[in-house]
């Protein structure tokens, strides 16, 4: 039986296709900001067969726009306490002050989520 041990911050967002190199950038910057404050690992993954839905998929998920793409995020901890500790690390990082966000945060969908199986 495998015991659970990770807590894992996950998102998704729509970014401009003009702002495709800013969001490289920044994705960078926060994974590097994050992991030196504690987190164990950041992974940012570029759409890439995402197919729209009628009910549900990723695009209708963030109401993507035809100039669009879709980006998920996921950012793992050692615990949710540990994750409130990174965050509120990381906010605090001078690397991250007065950056604005290069996409629609509105359409930002985000949640921490606690592991129950796997590794």
């Amino acid at each position: 039986m495998v015991m659970p041990h990770h807590y894992t911050d996950i998102f998704v967002v729509p970014v401009p296709m003009k702002n495709l190199e800013l969001y490289r950038q920044q994705a960078e910057l926060f994974t590097q900001v994050w992991c030196e404050n504690g987190a164990l690992s950041c992974v940012e993954l570029e759409a890439d067969d995402v197919p729209p839905g009628k009910l549900t998929s990723f695009p209708l998920s963030v109401d993507l726009k035809p100039d669009e793409k879709v980006f998920v995020g996921l950012t793992t901890y050692e615990s949710r306490e540990k994750r409130d500790e990174v965050n509120e690390k990381a906010m605090k990082d001078p690397r991250m002050t007065g950056m604005d966000m290069c996409f629609d945060g509105k359409r930002m969908i985000f949640g921490g989520f606690r592991s129950f199986y796997g590794d």
